[in-house]
């Protein structure tokens, strides 16, 4: 291997072809690297001397190791103190609580003119959808659709986002959330989103629509979140500005 001189540890040799492959964007941040075999058999070396090189950069943050998953590619991290913003998975957090999810579909489609004029973006262009199911401590509680530009996020597609959440995905391509509009009502889901919650379809749900924007007042995320009434409360604080 011609990316490999042999004239230093293999290991910390490997560490510097994989961290250059993150760095020019052949591993996109959010997607899993080759495996520790496939590492082993493309740079002829044992896979402890891979295994080596793949601890040195997930102990830099470079690189994140899911238990059955694969290893993952982290990006920077940027500070965001729009903790209004963090929603439920930013509670379960504070909490100590488990948090999980469950893609049930994610997909290409046209933005269509709903979508087109939600975006400020032409019809044809291409969007993200992404359903999803969210957990607590094993219990789910809510149900996300998601829709994203694909120009904001090109990779999406590549990102496992049972492992990601998309809060991650965005701050990985310095994407800011600046500020959104929220608004909360209450609805029904059809029988096999409610069979999804485990409740019964005639209860009614809270649905959560937000629109997010970045730091240039571009629409970057459409979301609707259908949460369980029994489980979630919102809460909002009001003040008087004299």
């Amino acid at each position: 291997m011609s990316d490999i001189d042999y004239q230093s540890p293999m290991y910390l040799q490997l560490r510097e072809v994989i961290r250059n492959k993150i760095e020019s964007g052949e591993y996109p941040p959010g997607t899993a690297i080759p495996t520790e075999k496939e590492l082993a058999e493309t740079y002829g070396l044992n896979r402890l001397t891979v295994r080596s090189a793949i601890e040195t950069l997930a102990n830099e943050g470079i690189l994140k190791k899911i238990q059955g998953k694969g290893v993952f590619v982290m990006g920077e991290k940027m500070e965001r103190t729009l903790d209004t913003l963090g929603g439920f998975t930013q509670v379960l957090k504070d909490r100590n609580m488990k948090s999980a999810t469950k893609i049930l579909a994610k997909g290409i489609r046209k933005a269509s003119i709903k979508f087109g004029d939600i975006f400020r973006i032409d019809p044809n262009q291409n969007i993200y959808h992404i359903k999803s199911l969210n957990f607590a401590d094993g219990t789910p509680y809510s149900i996300d659709e998601i829709y994203i530009p694909q120009c904001i996020l090109p990779n999406l597609e590549d990102v496992d986002l049972s492992v990601f959440a998309l809060e991650e995905v965005f701050e990985f391509y310095n994407v800011e959330v600046k500020t959104a509009n929220q608004i909360l009502g209450l609805t029904q889901l059809e029988q096999s989103d409610a069979k999804l919650l485990g409740i019964d379809s005639n209860l009614a749900v809270m649905l959560f629509e937000c629109v997010s924007y970045d730091t240039n007042d571009c629409v970057i995320e459409f979301s609707r979140t259908y949460s369980r009434a029994d489980v979630c409360n919102f809460t909002a604080t009001f003040h008087n500005y004299e």
